[in-house]
């Protein structure tokens, strides 16, 4: 889920440096909210070239694992050197095989600035060229289409060969308005086989009726629904091999101007033949012209270099945005939302940086050139379960740190005892997060560290209950073992995201290792212990919102009503809060990494499902969200009650901002506001 940033940049602050170490979770959250750009450091990025230069060395004296041999079972089985770069090139293809919903931009942008950072550290062998793109796409505000399923804790391998073949425009580039569900987001583009052009280039087509559905192979034909027929382009240049299944308005074939052939480079013709349905294009596009089209439809003006250039068409409810070949340069095509095509390019015979760009005029990122070993080393990392990780370890830091007021509160409320939360008691058992949790609710409500030495006799004052319920008198330990959980996982998240972990590695003295430092096993047993810790919290605050609701607790009326008799008050908020509690407990009654899975011909025989655990913790920080704000629209509540409300900045700032009528009514929106709210009550 895209939350808004909870990191707020410095005055004037809008640079995050990346030098392969000093990389820290606040700043990876602004750089995954866009509110800063990278700064890639020199002497890193020289650091990358070096290993290159190492890397190369090393690889022409003997085999490197996925460099000059196959990867998983296929470790020993020898790739030609001459094939090193087809090779890779295939391995990004065959493993860009995510499935499932596409991730939101955020968590991309996380998965990038890691990825990037990590190679800083210098131990992939990969070129410079994949540091500067993957800077660039942070900088530019795009970011690769990302499936949420893949990876198993032993590398996010399909996410990051998406990634990979985006970086080689194979892929189309998607902006944060690009939302997961749209046709755009989720478009496919079917590649030639070659990176420049060749036979099978395709075209995705938009579910809308007049939508494009083709692709471009060489002596084939096609076929379409009513309305559209595909044709034949002569010369070598066909429109063949896909099925359209649109009605009227379908484009009919994209094919290459006589002489052409597959390779399709320079050509004064590119041929675009028309269906007979209305709002079809009219064929022949030549270099430097404007197409002509039928009612509603327009191709873009191809420049000099023959590539057509992201304009938008719409002809019927879909359109062809602009397909083309330029001077060995190949224009791929990503489906908008409407059915429209964006045009994406591919291959780096056309000189193209920073600058060009998209049908919007947003820059992309210069296409960068494979090269021998790039592919693992790209591919080689846990990026897209640590940026999943950070994200929703940071979230829950946030709410964390907000249960200290939301429980300080509920404490006031029901005129709870000071004693649980005495610093001499946590002195006795010198555990951080209990001792800082009784900290920071001594703080919050002016308590004295020592109740006992300021009663002078060390024993409870007589009105005064000798202990409360668990709820509160349990509260340090149990929610300073959820502290102490989230300290444990920004431990091993900052670790993880300035370290290299590729296999092979290569070390700063210059060796090669081949190793298993890839084994998220810490990120996942951390993540696990977290969800773990998250339940026992949440479960004490709904523990409290139940003592919220007993007059004998609070000396106010049953459930918080104020109405006639038999009133429901709060009663609702129970029921809610245990709704979301066992959603969280659900998240967490299954540690990911109890896993078990044995892959690739037994090689691989277990696994970190490191990713696995970060969606439980989302999912757990979400629902535990949901129990603190009933929690604390109750204490709000029971404090407006009290004869005299205590003079509290948190009380102030949360009763300027809840709703104030006390009748029975619809308690949803109260929830709502409270949950947002958390956010600033974590910065009190």
């Amino acid at each position: 889920m895209d939350v808004p940033t909870r990191v707020p940049p410095q005055p004037g602050d809008t640079r995050v440096p990346l030098d392969g170490g000093g990389l820290t979770l606040p700043a990876l959250i602004r750089l995954a909210d866009g509110t800063a750009e990278p700064a890639v450091d020199p002497g890193a990025l020289d650091r990358v070239r070096r290993a290159r230069q190492t890397a190369d060395r090393l690889a022409a004296t003997g085999r490197w694992y996925g460099r000059g041999t196959g990867v998983g079972a296929h470790r020993s089985v020898a790739v030609d050197p001459a094939e090193e770069t087809a090779h890779g090139l295939r391995l990004l293809r065959s493993h860009a095989g995510g499935a499932g919903p596409l991730l939101p931009a955020r968590t991309v942008r996380a998965m990038l600035a890691i990825r990037a950072n990590q190679l800083l550290a210098g131990g992939s062998g990969i070129h410079p060229s994949f540091v500067t793109a993957l800077t660039d796409a942070l900088r530019l505000g795009v970011h690769p289409a990302v499936n949420v399923y893949g990876g198993v804790g032993t590398g996010d391998l399909t996410a990051l060969a998406q990634t990979g073949l985006t970086l080689l425009g194979e892929r189309p580039w998607l902006t944060p308005d690009d939302s997961p569900t749209s046709p755009r987001a989720g478009g496919t583009v079917p590649m030639a086989d070659r990176t420049d052009v060749g036979p099978g280039l395709g075209v995705a087509a938009g579910p809308g009726a007049g939508s494009v559905a083709a692709g471009v192979g060489t002596g084939e034909r096609a076929a379409a629904g009513p309305g559209g027929g595909l044709g034949e382009v002569p010369g070598g240049g066909v429109l063949g091999g896909e099925r359209s299944t649109s009605g009227a308005g379908v484009l009919g074939g994209v094919g290459v101007g006589a002489g052409q052939g597959d390779r399709a480079g320079v050509g004064p013709s590119l041929g675009v033949v028309a269906g007979p349905g209305a709002g079809s294009v009219a064929a022949g596009v030549g270099v430097g012209e404007r197409a002509a089209a039928g009612p509603g439809a327009g191709l873009g003006e191809v420049p000099g270099g023959g590539v057509l250039g992201g304009e938008r068409s719409t002809f019927g409810a879909g359109g062809l945005g602009g397909v083309g070949v330029g001077a060995e340069h190949t224009v791929l095509a990503a489906v908008g939302p409407t059915g429209t095509v964006d045009a994406v390019h591919v291959g780096e015979a056309r000189p193209r940086g920073a600058g060009d760009g998209d049908r919007t005029g947003r820059e992309l990122p210069a296409p960068v050139t494979l090269r021998a070993g790039d592919a693992l080393a790209l591919i080689s990392s846990n990026a897209l379960a640590l940026a999943q990780a950070a994200l929703a370890g940071h979230e829950t830091e946030l709410l964390l740190r907000a249960t200290h007021v939301v429980a300080a509160l509920s404490l006031a409320a029901v005129s709870g005892s000071p004693e649980a939360y005495a610093a001499p008691v946590h002195a006795l058992r010198p555990y951080p997060g209990p001792a800082r949790a009784a900290a920071e609710v001594r703080r919050l409500l002016g308590m004295p560290d020592d109740p006992a030495a300021d009663a002078g006799n060390g024993l409870p004052a007589a009105d005064r209950r000798i202990q409360d319920p668990y709820g509160f008198r349990a509260f340090p330990q149990v929610h300073g073992a959820a502290l102490d959980a989230s300290a444990a996982l920004r431990r091993i998240v900052e670790t993880e995201i300035n370290c290299p972990s590729e296999n092979p590695v290569l070390t700063p003295d210059g060796h090669l290792y081949h190793h298993g430092g890839f084994f998220a096993a810490p990120l996942a047993l951390a993540l696990d212990g977290l969800n773990l810790a998250l339940l026992k919290t949440a479960q004490l605050s709904a523990a409290r919102l139940s003592a919220l609701s007993r007059p004998d607790l609070t000396g106010l009326p049953a459930f918080l009503a104020t109405g006639p008799a038999g009133s429901s008050g709060t009663m609702i908020l129970e029921y809610t809060a245990n709704s979301a509690l066992a959603e969280l407990r659900s998240s967490a009654a299954a540690p990911a990494s109890a896993g078990h899975a044995v892959l690739s011909h037994g090689l691989e025989e277990a696994a970190g499902f490191a990713g696995q655990a970060a969606r439980q913790t989302e999912r757990a920080r979400a629902a535990y969200a949901t129990v603190l704000a009933c929690e604390l629209v109750s204490a709000v509540r029971a404090l407006r009650l009290h004869p005299e409300p205590p003079a509290l900045p948190a009380l102030t700032l949360a009763a300027a901002v809840l709703p104030t009528g006390l009748e029975d009514r619809p308690l949803a929106a109260d929830i709502e506001t409270a949950t947002e709210l958390l956010p600033r009550l974590a910065d009190l």
